[in-house]
């Protein structure tokens, strides 16, 4: 069923407008990929929703893109993001997994029983600063936790100018909470563990019974997988929301700066170093194991530091040394076949 929707409602902002000239404006359609699967993407319009048979003429999209489309709704081009989520794809091969694009808020979720992990929300911030996101962490389920003020202080501690929220989604004020950031025109997505409440927080903004829910396991206090796949939601006045699956593996890939800027406060001690190579491990004068001696930093936070960023260059140098051998392999078989061609004609 086709409904409906303004380019606005959708998402569109002057960024996308103005990579725009006047004859595509005037002649081409915009749409946005609210879908990925095996075969096809699928494209919103203003006026209804199409599918695009994925071929090797189209480019890797993910869930947010925006693309142009002819009259005949066949892909023109796709316009230049705002934004980018990847990640390390699960599993032993190296290879980069977008997750989704052109968002505006980035909702890190994360419940205040056993799945509070600060760790964990570390590297969704590496990602939220690498693609330049405002990051907002929303601590829910407030109902099953006794020390909710004191969690919260502990995340507000990774980053003083980071908004923290705290919530419970069964509550209909938890939509009032979000809803600052969630307008006609802008894009919110939800990341997060399995169960953490996230389709409930969706629930609860667009009004409705849309994404699926539910409750916690009773052996672990964990909540159950229930999002399987990027989902994402249009709503006339809370403007567009992505919903994502529980990511049992988040690696890093490419992300240096993300890292960089979520532990600015490691990075300024380690100007104050001796040596400018320090690796803040047992070297002398080093400012960042003083500031751990005087308990300004916790240990944790640099553990966590130096493995996120020994992990992303490590898959960073695997997936280079892929591409390297790819280029290489191409040009050997280039050469086979041009080998091939010259003795068929007798070179």
């Amino acid at each position: 069923m086709n409904q409906n929707y303004s380019l606005r409602q959708l998402g569109w902002q002057p960024y996308y407008q103005q990579q725009l000239s006047l004859e595509e404006y005037e002649q081409l359609n915009c749409a946005r990929i609210t879908a990925h699967h095996r075969s096809e993407y699928v494209a919103q319009l203003e006026t209804k929703q199409i599918a695009l048979p994925i071929n090797k003429n189209l480019p890797a999209m993910t869930v947010g893109d925006w693309v142009l489309l002819d009259l005949d709704n066949h892909f023109v081009r796709q316009l230049d993001r705002h934004s980018l989520f990847s990640r390390k794809g699960a599993g032993s091969q190296i290879k980069q997994q977008h997750i989704s694009a052109n968002i505006d808020t980035l909702f890190i979720v994360s419940s205040l029983n056993q799945d509070f992990n600060l760790s964990r929300l570390e590297r969704y911030l590496a990602l939220a600063h690498d693609a330049e996101v405002e990051p907002v962490v929303v601590l829910t389920k407030t109902d099953l936790c006794q020390d909710a003020k004191d969690k919260a202080a502990q995340v507000q501690a990774l980053d003083p100018l980071l908004r923290v929220l705290t919530v419970n989604g069964l509550l209909e004020q938890a939509a009032d909470t979000l809803s600052p950031w969630c307008k006609t025109g802008k894009t919110v997505s939800f990341v997060g563990s399995s169960g953490v409440g996230k389709s409930t927080l969706i629930n609860r903004l667009l009004g409705q019974e849309i994404a699926l829910t539910s409750g916690i396991r009773e052996d672990d206090d964990k909540g159950k997988h229930t999002t399987t796949a990027r989902a994402l939601f249009i709503s006339e006045n809370k403007g567009v929301i992505i919903d994502t699956p529980g990511m049992r593996e988040l690696q890093l890939i490419g992300c240096e700066e993300g890292i960089q800027n979520t532990f600015a406060d490691i990075e300024a001690l380690a100007k104050r170093c001796r040596f400018n190579d320090c690796h803040h491990v047992d070297e002398p004068n080093c400012a960042v194991l003083q500031a751990i001696e005087n308990q300004d930093l916790d240990s944790r936070r640099l553990n966590n530091y130096q493995k996120l960023l020994r992990e992303q260059a490590y898959n960073n140098a695997s997936l280079k040394q892929q591409k390297d051998k790819g280029k290489q392999l191409s040009k050997m078989y280039k050469r086979v076949l041009n080998e091939s061609v010259n003795i068929k004609r007798g070179y």
